[in-house]
């Protein structure tokens, strides 16, 4: 097996220049840089990473604590994280919180125990014990998705945040609805207490004051970020005495539960009703209707916390930052519009193919 002596002999330099290449500890020539890459390559030489940590006190991992890893949302994020962390030479160390402020606890502890040199968590509803935990063992750690409001000043803890925006998208969507002619639309509003569903549920209102329309609160009801839960929110909307004739869902699971409730009612999208929803993904465009979406930047959102906790990582006292991420708006037929030209010459090229 080979040794570090042997790469350094083989890129003629010393044990400790090869020693600052992999480590980061110090700037290295590109071209010495590369000699030493080469030589490992060639050689098929594997660092010892316990030795490394001994050394450095760091063990290139960062833990990564994120709820519902199953969703395509959530699954798409960790891609990104995944990705970004192993360009940097970090590994990953993934946990669930189940979005329980206990369980979240216990987790975060866990990883810590593990090592790790920072963690990226998507805080629970109520993150108290989180934040104290990492407050008082100073870990280094970004919060991703869900945002907090934690100030900074003499001795508090400096937590990185990064989302995406989820205020004035959720306007769009019902804007866009209220100018269809709709006159009461529903939301399907997510688990009280995150900071996602106070900022959609935000836009929802100013859409509809932008659009002169009252807010009726029997037309806001929560489906807890989950298909079950969007399912019971939607049963409800739709038992109104007068429901809406459009609606707005904060989530992909959610969606999904709307779309069975609507099913289950024998209701048709977007005759019946039309649907709008917070999230977009894979197959979201293979429904029929197809759906009209808000499209979150998960892979980028996974990329930027990384980038955010390296830098705490090399920085520790510098300010916290917050990054917003932009939406895409795509626009289908699940809102009733007629389906765009653009995608219509496409299917009709489509089939006229041989």
């Amino acid at each position: 097996m080979a040794t570090m002596a042997d790469v350094a002999r083989s890129a003629g330099v010393s044990v400790a220049t090869v020693s600052h290449v992999l480590n980061d500890t110090r700037p290295v020539l590109p071209r010495t840089r590369q000699a030493v890459l080469d030589a490992i390559e060639e050689l098929g030489y594997t660092p010892n990473t316990l030795a490394r940590s001994l050394v450095t006190a760091r063990t290139r991992s960062i833990g990564l604590a994120v709820s519902a890893i199953s969703n395509p949302y959530f699954t798409e994020i960790l891609q990104g994280v995944e990705a970004a962390a192993l360009e940097h030479g970090y590994s990953l160390l993934i946990a669930d919180p189940h979005d329980d402020p206990g369980h979240e606890r216990k987790v975060v502890q866990l990883l810590h125990e593990r090592r790790v040199d920072g963690m990226i968590v998507a805080p629970s509803a109520d993150p108290r014990d989180l934040v104290a935990y990492l407050g008082r063992h100073r870990v280094p750690a970004v919060f991703l998705d869900r945002v907090l409001d934690v100030p900074e000043g003499d001795g508090a803890p400096r937590f990185d945040q990064v989302c995406a925006e989820s205020a004035e998208p959720t306007t769009r969507l019902v804007t866009h609805l209220s100018g269809l002619g709709h006159r009461r639309i529903g939301l399907v509003a997510g688990r009280p207490g995150l900071s996602t569903t106070r900022e959609r549920i935000t836009g929802y209102r100013h859409g509809l004051a932008a659009a002169g329309l009252p807010y009726d609160e029997r037309l806001l009801v929560h489906g807890d970020s989950e298909a079950d839960g969007g399912a019971r929110a939607t049963a409800a909307l739709l038992s109104l005495a007068v429901p809406p004739t459009a609606l707005v869902t904060a989530n992909n699971a959610m969606t999904i539960g709307a779309l069975r409730a609507l099913r289950d009612h024998g209701l048709s999208v977007p005759a019946d009703l039309a649907l709008c929803c917070f999230d977009d993904f894979a197959w979201a465009d293979l429904f029929s209707p197809r759906l009209t979406a808000v499209a979150q930047p998960s892979r980028e959102l996974g990329a930027q916390a990384v980038r955010l906790l390296l830098e705490r990582l090399a920085a520790p006292d510098r300010p916290a930052r917050t990054l917003r991420l932009p939406c895409a708006f795509v626009h289908r037929t699940s809102c009733g519009c007629p389906e765009q030209p653009q995608r219509a010459s496409a299917k009709a090229h489509e089939r006229s193919l041989p």
